[in-house]
C-alpha cells in the first residue's frame, strides 16, 4: 500500500493547458490517463469519477477539476 499524500502542484497556463489537453484526448479515446505530480507518476483509470467543485470563503474562490478511484 502507498504511503498518504496530500499535494498542491503549481503549473504555468501553457502547461496546465497541455495537461488538460492530454486528460481530455484520453477520455475521448476512452484511454486511461498518465500524469507525473511532484515526481510520481499516477495511473488514473478508465473507470474514474470526474467532478467540479467551486468553494467560496470570503473574497476567494476556488474551481477544482477532481478525479477520483478507488485502488
Amino acid at each position: 500500500m502507498k504511503d498518504d499524500r496530500d499535494i498542491e502542484k503549481g503549473y504555468s497556463t501553457s502547461e496546465f493547458v497541455s495537461k488538460l489537453r492530454r486528460l481530455a484526448d484520453a477520455l475521448e479515446s476512452g484511454d486511461k490517463f498518465e500524469i507525473q505530480i511532484a515526481g510520481e507518476r499516477i495511473y488514473v483509470p478508465v473507470r474514474a469519477i470526474y467532478n467540479i467543485e467551486h468553494e467560496r470563503e470570503g473574497s476567494e474562490e476556488e474551481i477544482e477539476f477532481q478525479i477520483k478511484w478507488t485502488n
